[in-house]
């Protein structure tokens, strides 16, 4: 079986390390740690790819090489049917999750996340895995700190985080990149129960 696994965000360097690539930078990050092959261009696909296998089965990394709204493009030559949607893992930052968290879903509303929404539409389908990945921050209750009217929305998510939640980050990266193995490995019902009850 092979998983398509898909990180969200934009290209070029003045997005790096940007709230809105956090996605991008977790599927980099699972690349290097599971010794994945470097990068290509896919000049068809519009997209960064890369592969490799987790356990027995065979997994495309893909990096669409477009901007955030036309993210779904990219899959279009990868994802061909609804079954092989069903074995994509799309990972992405999320307003509505404190920095530390994150959350798997299946068929899951898009919140209103551009790239998904892209997906959706593209694909012609919901029915597709989602790592989600919090990237507000929070008062010490939990109570999250979301930028509220469209351009401060739009200048949060491209902002960089503070040094401090940097730190925490890179904890998150880590978990991701197992639960994306665990997804892989054991499906996604086992990876849903160990990690969203974490």
């Amino acid at each position: 079986m092979t998983y398509y696994i898909v990180g969200l965000g934009n290209p070029g360097d003045e997005y790096k390390e940007s709230r809105h690539n956090v996605g991008r930078d977790i599927v980099d990050f699972f690349r290097k740690k599971n010794g994945f092959s470097e990068w290509k261009l896919n000049n068809k696909a519009k997209a960064l790819t890369s592969e490799g296998k987790i356990g027995k089965n065979d997994v495309d990394l893909i990096l669409p090489d477009a901007y955030m709204n036309k993210s779904g493009v990219s899959l279009r030559g990868f994802i061909t049917s609804v079954k092989a949607a069903h074995s994509a893992v799309v990972v992405y930052d999320d307003l509505d999750l404190p920095i530390g968290k994150m959350k798997i879903s299946f068929n899951r509303s898009s919140g209103g996340h551009r790239g998904v929404l892209s997906i959706e539409k593209n694909l012609k389908t919901r029915e597709f895995i989602r790592l989600r990945v919090g990237v507000t921050p929070a008062t010490a209750s939990g109570k999250l700190k979301k930028p509220h009217g469209e351009k401060e929305v739009v200048d949060f998510i491209l902002g960089k985080f503070k040094k401090s939640e940097s730190e925490e980050l890179k904890k998150v990266y880590k978990r991701a990149s197992e639960a994306l193995e665990d997804v892989v490995k054991d499906g996604l019902e086992k990876a849903m129960g160990k990690w969203n009850s974490n």
